[in-house]
């Protein structure tokens, strides 16, 4: 196990973005490049400062985060010689910024756009092809070097990414539990992820509703930074201090799978969690689970069924795909304390959706 628990400075407050020229003087940057999205430049335009004493570059990537972006900052570092690299914008912006930053070795500053990931947190990221189907993952021995978290421009992000964020902190828990079977005792360092993992479903089952009521009407309140924080924070914390016993397990591996069928392309990467969430446990068979959380799905629109992911049972060949998907040799269903074959899979996918059908 190696813990990298946190980045080497983080802020959550109001007015942070105002002091972005201040730390990058401090840290003695003269020339830096932000990659950025289009839409996540927009939100955050009014909180830059005007960078008066700091080069600040802007360059917009093309929507994943995959190898040939990668290739494509790389060269236009090293032609450009900056001296470090700001993230701004959601998931795919951050992971392809800390990938950058590891691969021509300059400090990253991160600056997320939304909480629908702990991409901002973890040193870790999540690599794609140029379509959008899942690759690999990608650890890092160095973390962030800042994060920084301005509430404001969360509240005035489409609620639909706060939701997804929900989804895919709730899988910390489930996900988090199912990986420690084989540790006796547990090191230190996983109890604090498995507190860190259980206060996130916690504040998550309390909070998420008054936070999603905080960002329909763009306000910050104390739930919205509680949830904010268990997004970005917390869920990197699990990671962070747990490692491979804190990342991902069936929830992330059905996930993937749903990456590689075209109907689910249009889904956020914390509702194909989510779903994966409910799989996982039907897997389990931890009922009582699924019971606790499909009122919170219902009220926060998470998928609980085939449905919302364009599926139906009736579509056998991408029912088989996503269970093959799902157990592919490299995936994270495997460090679960069960060995599960592909007609688990699609059991646990029938019974799914039998038992949301009876409940409704």
């Amino acid at each position: 196990m190696i813990v990298r628990g946190a980045p080497n400075n983080y802020q959550c407050r109001v007015g942070i973005l105002g002091d972005l020229e201040l730390i990058l003087q401090n840290e003695r940057y003269q020339k830096v490049l932000c990659i950025t999205g289009v839409k996540s430049l927009e939100a955050a335009s009014n909180y830059l400062p005007n960078f008066s004493t700091v080069s600040v570059s802007f360059e917009t990537y093309n929507g994943e985060c995959s190898p040939s972006e990668v290739q494509r900052y790389h060269r236009i570092i090293e032609r450009e010689q900056y001296d470090a690299i700001i993230g701004l914008g959601g998931g795919k912006v951050l992971d392809l910024t800390k990938t950058v930053g590891d691969s021509v070795k300059k400090d990253v500053i991160l600056i997320p756009t939304l909480a629908a990931t702990c991409a901002a947190w973890t040193p870790l990221s999540v690599l794609y092809d140029d379509e959008g189907s899942f690759i690999r993952f990608e650890y890092y021995s160095k973390s962030t070097f800042y994060v920084l978290v301005e509430p404001r421009i969360i509240s005035e992000a489409p609620v639909q990414f706060l939701k997804a964020g929900i989804g895919d902190t709730l899988a910390k828990w489930y996900e988090a539990k199912s990986l420690i079977h084989s540790l006796d005792p547990l090191p230190v360092p996983v109890q604090i992820a498995l507190q860190a993992a259980r206060l996130c479903k916690d504040l998550l089952l309390e909070k998420s509703l008054n936070a999603i009521e905080a960002v329909e009407a763009q306000k910050v309140t104390d739930d919205l930074l509680a949830v904010v924080e268990a997004n970005i924070l917390l869920g990197g914390m699990v990671g962070g201090y747990g490692d491979y016993y804190g990342r991902v397990a069936a929830a992330h591996s059905v996930h993937n799978a749903l990456t590689h069928i075209r109907a689910c392309h249009s889904l956020l990467h914390g509702e194909k969690v989510a779903y994966g969430i409910l799989v996982q446990l039907a897997l389990e068979k931890e009922w009582d689970e699924i019971e606790l959380l499909l009122p919170l799905y219902e009220k926060l629109g998470l998928p609980a069924s085939l449905e919302p992911l364009g599926l139906t049972l009736q579509k056998s060949d991408e029912l088989n795909l996503l269970a093959e998907k799902t157990l592919l040799p490299s995936e994270s269903i495997h460090y679960m304390k069960d060995s599960y074959k592909k007609a688990d899979i699609i059991s646990a996918i029938e019974k799914l959706q039998s038992y949301k059908k009876i409940t409704r």
